[in-house]
């Protein structure tokens, strides 16, 4: 196919020659095998094609303490004292003795008040403030140091609510430490006379710091002899993202990249090992208290399930997202419910629709508004399953949930895990899953995947994507990220069958790597986006755009891909044209740029810049001491036109952003042989 055939969103290339480029009065020296291409673009308003509105967004799951420990804010890890199991005694971890075996004995027993949560946290205290054992200075007690640490910060205010029971008088002393305990950041006394611990009761108080420690722990110490029960200990800072139990700074990171969807909770997070320990939506919502929690199985770790259903439809509607609730249909990764018996789990899906989208007077849409959200999510998307198309009873169990889920709710979109890029699919589907993790060359020639795929039946949702493993991608490098965004160009040009996409996994702990690369790595107190995440900052305008015909001529190596669009750029209300092209070879390119449709009056440098992202060594990662090692820079375009000279750096994404004053509609159109003809301008950039 030649490139007469660009308005088809094609690719082709001839072969390129090697020059000498001359830039801004630099000169690239003729021994050096430089590429020279043409990108043409077509800025005709009749041939402009809408892309998805929902085409970019993100994957939440919890894995790598994503949530817990992570966007959650809750700051004590195992508050309920559930993640030892039901049987009692049982193991507390994280939380730890203040105090000698003679002093203290610290156990669990089943005495909660919280019937799903029956364990709670016994201590028997030995010594006394006066008397043959006099407890020693500070008292005894029990710390929990959260998630590899408490950001505890100066100044800010942190919501204590902790259950306690005792059969003597209550002289509890309540502290924020240093990891060591030998600082404290601040300190609150509760004397209560015995009668009113007699049964559960609930405390909270407001703490204060008086300093600053990344590794701070919580501390419940006592002097006095006698029987104490704790239960339910939580701990937050009073500034969450719009007092929504979000932590802020991980909010903005999301915030920035302007998802359109986001797809919960799971993963494999959803499936489970076994099916005991899926995601039970039921078991995560109603009072944090009385949520029993559950151990994921797959990724190796407890979760409270303070992130629950509810919280999680509120993080989309908090991001202006569209929520893409991803279901369990009775298999997990070792155990599959037969079919003859699925109706049950039929009825909890619908339960789990009716508690997003019913009104307040329904019965779990009541259950949504007694937790404070009277109106409806806008739901509109199920996904049935998660990577289990191969699965003996998969098509089977699916199709019991499609035309429920379709009977009950006509307009809902519904996801099968089935790829249909390769075939038609043999069950209905309004969209279909696609996952893949790869070395980079494999993902960056993935930007042609779509290319030949039938444009009738279900749409595709690449619900998982990145490049993996230890070669390539390590903990997340920059040539992940070149080969990454040149398959997101592949999927904007094929936009009319694609309509979403989303990387994975979205966070990780440092101190909890259960996936070797991730787009925001965090701490208890500091963040940085890998490469992984900026290379997503240039695709953050695409959805709800206009894609435009363009096409590359002239280039032999097959290393460079390139999309344009249009764009409203609502923080100056203008109109964008945005060129990206990535470079994924280690020669310069020397680029001319020509958009028909446009003359010199149609742009304005007003405005204007040009992006890129790049790095000497294609394996530099960004860190906590360097975190922006590989992250976009931006500069303003002088002297736009519609014909430009470029330069491109080796191994580069690059983004243009051109300002556009007028219409956008001539009559002359361009391919590769008439654009050999044209003189073309030098553009300083």
């Amino acid at each position: 196919m030649g490139c007469n055939s660009y308005l088809h969103y094609r690719w082709v290339s001839v072969l390129c020659l090697i020059v000498v480029c001359g830039f801004m009065g630099m000169e690239i020296s003729a021994t050096v095998q430089n590429q020279t291409a043409s990108l043409l673009v077509d800025a005709r308003e009749q041939y402009k094609r809408p892309i998805p509105k929902t085409l970019f967004g993100i994957f939440f799951e919890e894995i790598n303490h994503a949530g817990a420990g992570g966007l959650w804010a809750e700051l004590v890890s195992n508050r309920g004292f559930e993640a030892g199991g039901s049987s009692t005694p049982s193991y507390i971890s994280p939380w730890s003795i203040i105090g000698e075996e003679s002093n203290i004995v610290v156990s669990t027993d089943r005495s909660s008040c919280f019937s799903r949560n029956i364990v709670a946290l016994r201590m028997e205290v030995l010594c006394d403030r006066v008397g043959p054992s006099i407890c020693p200075e500070g008292g005894v007690g029990v710390y929990n140091p959260g998630y590899w640490g408490m950001n505890i910060e100066q100044g800010k205010a942190y919501k204590l609510i902790f259950y306690v029971r005792s059969l003597q008088s209550l002289n509890l002393s309540v502290s924020l430490t240093s990891s060591n305990g030998s600082v404290s950041l601040s300190t609150s006394d509760i004397l209560v006379t015995g009668s009113a611990v007699g049964n559960w009761t609930r405390m909270m108080l407001l703490l204060t710091s008086a300093g600053t420690d990344p590794r701070a722990r919580l501390s419940l110490v006592t002097s006095q002899k006698g029987v104490i029960w704790l239960d339910q200990v939580s701990l937050t800072p009073m500034d969450t993202f719009k007092g929504h139990g979000f932590q802020k700074d991980l909010m903005a990171m999301l915030l920035d990249l302007k998802p359109q969807f986001v797809r919960f909770p799971g993963g494999c997070y959803v499936e489970g090992e076994w099916m005991r320990n899926a995601f039970h939506w039921k078991d995560t919502i109603g009072p944090w208290e009385e949520r029993p929690g559950h151990f994921g199985d797959v990724w190796g770790y407890w979760t409270d399930d303070g992130l629950g259903y509810l919280e999680l439809l509120q993080l989309a509607e908090d991001l202006d997202a569209s929520p893409i609730w991803v279901v369990n249909i009775g298999i997990s990764h070792r155990e599959q419910v037969e079919t003859s018996i699925l109706l049950p789990f039929v009825q909890d899906v619908l339960d789990s629709i009716e508690f997003a989208r019913g009104n307040s007077t329904s019965k779990w849409g009541s259950v949504r508004a007694a937790m404070g959200h009277p109106e409806p999510f806008q739901l509109n998307h199920v996904a049935l399953g998660n990577e289990d198309c191969g699965k003996p009873y998969y098509r089977r169990n699916y199709l019991k949930f499609y035309y429920a889920i379709k009977d009950a709710y006509p307009d809902m979109k519904i996801i099968s895990n089935c790829d249909g890029s390769a075939g038609k699919l043999d069950h209905p589907a309004d969209l279909y899953d696609f996952h893949i993790y790869a070395s980079a060359s494999t993902i960056f020639s993935m930007a042609h995947k779509f290319d030949d795929t039938s444009r009738d039946g279900p749409k595709v949702f690449v619900s998982e994507y990145a490049v993996h493993g230890q070669k390539d991608a390590r903990e997340g490098t920059f040539l992940a990220a070149l080969a990454e965004a040149g398959f997101l160009i592949g999927l904007e040009r094929n936009s009319d069958v694609v309509e979403m996409a989303s990387y994975a996994p979205l966070f990780v702990n440092y101190n909890d790597r259960g996936w070797e690369s991730d787009a925001i790595v965090f701490d208890s107190w500091q963040h940085y986006g890998t490469p992984s995440y900026w290379a997503q900052q240039f695709f953050k305008e695409s959805s709800g755009a206009f894609l435009l015909p363009s096409e590359i001529c002239e280039n032999s190596t097959n290393h460079m891909v390139a999309s344009a669009l249009t764009w409203h750029h609502l923080e100056d209300d203008a109109f964008r044209l945005k060129l990206k092209i990535v470079n994924f070879d280690s020669s310069s390119v020397c680029l001319k740029i020509k958009i028909t449709g446009l003359d010199s009056k149609d742009l304005s440098s007003s405005g204007s810049s040009k992006t890129i992202m790049t790095s000497n060594n294609l394996m530099d990662e960004n860190s906590f001491a360097h975190p922006e090692k590989v992250v976009p820079i931006q500069s303003l375009l002088e002297d736009v036109g519609p014909d430009m000279d470029v330069v491109l750096s080796p191994n580069s994404i690059t983004a243009f952003d051109l300002t556009l004053v007028s219409g956008i509609d001539l009559s002359t159109s361009l391919d590769c042989s008439t654009y050999k003809t044209l003189k073309l301008k030098t553009v300083k950039i």
